[in-house]
């Protein structure tokens, strides 16, 4: 009997969860205290949309509907700083055009603050002291360059601050909405900062960062005050630490460093805005605190949660927290944090469906590259394939390589539905910080940089092969997936690594870098020279050559394994016109190809029916690959949008 088998033996007995459970909308979830503490407000579904919800802190049972979104979920949604409407962004079919709408609390009338058509916006800055105004970024003007305005909340009223002629890719403002610094690309791939006084932008930057520090290097924002800024980074060292400047003087201290990750988030003081804790995200987050309330209050949480958890929101008066719990085998919880009563309680579960069920454990691994660099991953197994819980089955099994997006983002460690479902199936779940992935340094960005389907898809293979040694997975039962450059991933390993590979899953990955990068959306025209240095410039013969190298379109013929694309029809950033060419190139070859596109999404699938519909297409082809299980697919592709212009015939129960 195969180790594969062996896995799936083991695995039949176990509870199947539902993909329903797993990737349908939460039952509550994004939970928020107004600032004055007066307000809960969440999202939750209604006609089965995500909306936001509100009810009075005293009574969270009284809950009122604040939205009414019907076709897609509202992405994103905060409160206005004065407590009085909360302000939500919503784009068109996945198109990223992002416009700005508020909700009234008392009225719950529900305006559009920026109707305008093809219009990206942007927040460029909120106040804790001037609470009926937000700085925005529009593109109304210029698709590719935000003008800066003054919005007026209560009244709708905008004013021009500053139109952006100039190309600046950002801004930054202190807390009296002024703005202070003017941002953008240099020649070299790198940002020059100019500093703005009286509304004027300086001629010559005041800050050069080098495109290796571009990355890993930002401003952290002011103090209330605007006599403190705060810097995270990496310019002189490695990891981005955390300084303070005294604006004033133009003095630095390091306040934090972490030897091996970049410094992230922190809490900072509600009225003064000085940084009272930070974090640090190397396998796992670690806090420490300044302040010896923030630390008291932590040391209280820690004892009385198990696993990991956070401060999601706080109000002004700092005196309540909501706080998530993720106890990472189980549903994320939300608790009310009353730090004067020093009380804890239950706000939300977001998926009590999943409270009992068969979750798995993730193990945190740092596996070598060929080259000596260190490559932070999370693994996790099948359900009742690993008896002694040390991350190492009792015999190899079937293996996911999930490949994360960006490449300049990064895999953390914590319950993720995807593992969860793929191991419920039967699947080891490896997810690799290959070099590019942030958060590590500068030097392990950097290691990426020209090294797309080269070093950066060498540190796959060496993840893949460690796996093996290992004992972990089965040497010809592994398949790649990923989306956006995980897609890319997986179409660099079915071409450029034909025979590593058992099958691959590609969602919204690009197949061509040349015309990948003649497509981006217009407002990513300021950061271009940044993706030239580290992906090949399409301006010079060197560079263009590079590029087409490194695309899997030119090997389209190499490929001799299962292939599986999912794209939105939408999308801004990876057109659909990617997967349109891999997959006539592959036809024209005669090699099969199942194809699966929905035309009302963009970057990803943002609709949970849409989202389960593609995750059954996926489980009948990995089951055919790999011998794992699936949920039969029912009803769930009548229920979404999908349309399958080739190869449902070569996807187990799609026939």
């Amino acid at each position: 009997m195969s180790s594969a088998t062996t896995a799936a033996a083991r695995v039949k007995d176990i509870a199947l969860i539902s993909r329903d459970d797993l990737f349908g909308n939460p039952v509550r979830s994004g939970g928020k205290i107004s600032p004055d503490g007066q307000w809960l407000s969440w999202m939750a579904p209604w006609e089965d949309v995500m909306n936001v919800w509100l009810a009075p802190t005293s009574d969270p049972d009284n809950a009122r509907r604040m939205t009414s979104a019907k076709d897609r979920p509202i992405p994103q949604y905060f409160w206005s700083p004065d407590s009085t409407a909360l302000l939500y962004v919503r784009d068109k079919e996945g198109d990223e055009n992002y416009l700005l709408y508020k909700v009234d609390v008392a009225s719950g009338e529900d305006s559009c603050l920026t109707p305008f058509e093809n219009t990206r916006i942007q927040v460029v800055g909120a106040s804790d002291t001037i609470k009926d105004k937000i700085l925005i970024g529009l593109n109304n003007r210029d698709p590719r360059f935000h003008d800066v305005h003054l919005l007026n909340v209560t009244t709708g009223e905008m004013t021009l601050v500053h139109e952006n002629t100039e190309g600046w890719a950002g801004f930054e403002a202190d807390d009296s909405l002024t703005l202070r610094w003017a941002v953008r690309q240099n020649a070299s791939g790198g940002t020059d900062m100019h500093e703005i006084t009286d509304g004027v932008v300086a001629e010559t930057p005041r800050e050069v960062i080098a495109m290796d520090d571009a990355l890993t290097t930002t401003t952290a924002g002011y103090t209330t005050d605007g006599s403190v800024l705060y810097w995270i980074d990496s310019r002189g060292r490695n990891t981005a630490a955390l300084f303070a400047e005294d604006t004033a003087t133009g003095e630095r201290t390091l306040l934090a460093e972490h030897d091996k990750a970049d410094l992230g988030g922190t809490l900072r003081d509600t009225k003064t805005g000085v940084v009272q804790a930070y974090s640090a995200t190397y396998l796992r987050t670690e806090w420490t605190c300044f302040d010896k309330g923030i630390e008291a209050s932590l040391d209280w949480l820690r004892e009385r949660l198990k696993g990991d958890f956070g401060v999601q929101s706080r109000t002004d008066d700092d005196r309540k927290w909501l706080v998530w719990n993720d106890p990472l085998t189980g549903p994320i919880t939300s608790y009310l944090y009353d730090r004067d009563a020093d009380t804890l309680t239950t706000f939300y579960v977001t998926k009590p469906s999943l409270e009992g069920q068969p979750l798995q454990a993730m193990h945190p691994r740092e596996i070598p590259a060929r080259d000596g660099l260190t490559l932070p991953c999370y693994l996790t197994l099948p359900p009742a394939v690993d008896v002694d819980g040390d991350g190492i089955p009792d015999a190899p099994v079937p293996l996911v390589l999930l490949v994360h997006g960006g490449p300049w983002a990064r895999d953390g460690y914590g319950f993720n539905r995807t593992h969860q479902w793929l191991a419920n199936r039967g699947y080891g779940v490896l997810s690799v910080n290959y070099r590019g992935s942030t958060g590590f340094g500068k030097d392990f960005v950097n290691a990426a940089n020209l090294q797309w389907s080269k070093a950066m898809h060498d540190d796959l293979i060496d993840a893949v092969n460690w796996a093996v040694e290992q004992g972990i997975a089965e040497q010809d039962k592994v398949a790649i997936m990923g989306g956006s450059y995980g897609g890319y991933a997986t179409l660099v390993g079915l071409t450029y690594t034909p025979d590593v590979f058992a099958c691959g899953v590609d969602i919204v990955g690009p197949s061509n870098l040349e015309t990948l990068l003649e497509t981006i959306p217009p407002y990513w025209e300021p950061m271009v020279k940044q993706f030239h240095e580290r992906m090949g410039n399409p301006e010079t013969e060197e560079g263009k050559q590079l590029l087409k190298d490194c695309s899997p379109l030119y090997l389209a013929d190499k490929i001799v394994k299962p292939l599986l694309i999912g794209q939105g029809a939408n999308d801004p950033r990876v057109k659909q016109s990617e997967s349109d060419q891999i997959v006539t190139a592959m036809e024209k070859h005669g090699i099969p190809v199942t194809y699966v596109l929905f035309p009302d999404e963009g970057h990803g699938f943002h609709r949970p029916e849409n989202n389960i519909a593609f995750n059954a297409i996926v489980e009948g082809f990995l089951a055919g690959c790999l011998g794992g299980r699936a949920e039969p697919v029912g009803d769930t592709l009548a229920k979404s949008n999908a349309q399958i212009p080739t190869g449902a015939e070569f996807v187990q129960g799609l026939g």
